[in-house]
């Protein structure tokens, strides 16, 4: 009865001090960084838990391996009266851990709502049969291709839609992943934290050159970010420029 005590107090123990562990690893986005911090919290509960239940199943089976039949158990109010409050009170930590993380904007963000007060960079992510298109709709609406650039410590939208059927955008890494769906746009937002390229894939099987859809998203200096902003501003308005010159002249002719 002692034992069971004990493996109990610990467990509850472990419990409390997943509720203030945070993972010291650098991380590459607030998404990520929140995800993989509810990950952590739930892992250091199901651990002992794991650990509990294999002792008791290996105590058991050796201690009655040479029993022939089996024997009705004696009541014990106390320890069901305990695991039952452990039960409860853990399952209130995984609730109230995971609702916390799930109500956070940069992992669920709610409607489509941009807040513009901080400065954020907003990215039109535009998936067809087979490719994306990116675009920046408060810089001119330029396109990047398949090829996202953000600025690091700075909130970004994502706006992810689709031109055809249902396709998925995701990157593993940042933490994102939202449906892209016709007729729709679906908002997800972030703030990167560590600068670099990060893979990012379609994620709903969409036909024959699913596998093609790949594209990466950058992560720069706001200072880099801004110049590459304005080579991306310059070539468009220079393209636009081209484009009314060809067709002015080929009126006059």
């Amino acid at each position: 009865m002692r034992k069971t005590r004990f493996a109990l107090a610990s467990l509850l123990a472990t419990v409390v001090m997943a509720l203030v562990a945070t993972p010291a690893a650098a991380q590459a986005s607030a998404t990520s960084e929140l995800i993989n911090q509810l990950n952590g919290k739930l892992l250091y509960v199901a651990i002992p838990i794991t650990v509990l239940v294999e002792v008791i199943l290996l105590y058991t089976v050796i201690k009655f391996r040479n029993s022939e039949r089996a024997l009705p158990t004696k009541e014990n109010r106390r320890l069901e009266i305990t695991w039952t409050i452990a039960t409860a009170i853990i399952l209130l930590f995984v609730g109230v851990a995971s609702y916390g993380v799930l109500a956070n904007e940069n992992v669920t963000h709610q409607g489509n709502d941009i807040a513009m007060d901080d400065d954020p960079v907003v990215v039109t992510a535009e998936a067809y049969q087979w490719g994306w298109n990116m675009y920046y709709p408060e810089e001119g609406n330029f396109t990047s291709g398949n090829e996202i650039v953000i600025p690091k410590d700075r909130p970004v939208y994502f706006q992810v839609t689709a031109t055809d059927v249902i396709h998925g955008f995701h990157v593993p890494k940042l933490g994102l992943k939202q449906d892209a769906m016709p007729g729709s746009t679906n908002t997800i937002k972030t703030v990167a934290y560590e600068e670099g390229t990060y893979q990012g894939y379609c994620t709903e099987y969409c036909g024959v050159a699913h596998s093609q859809m790949y594209f990466t998203v950058e992560v720069v200096s706001q200072e880099e970010y801004q110049n590459w902003l304005d080579e991306q501003q310059s070539a468009n308005s220079e393209s636009s420029s081209g484009g009314s010159n060809s067709t002015a002249t080929n009126s006059t002719q």
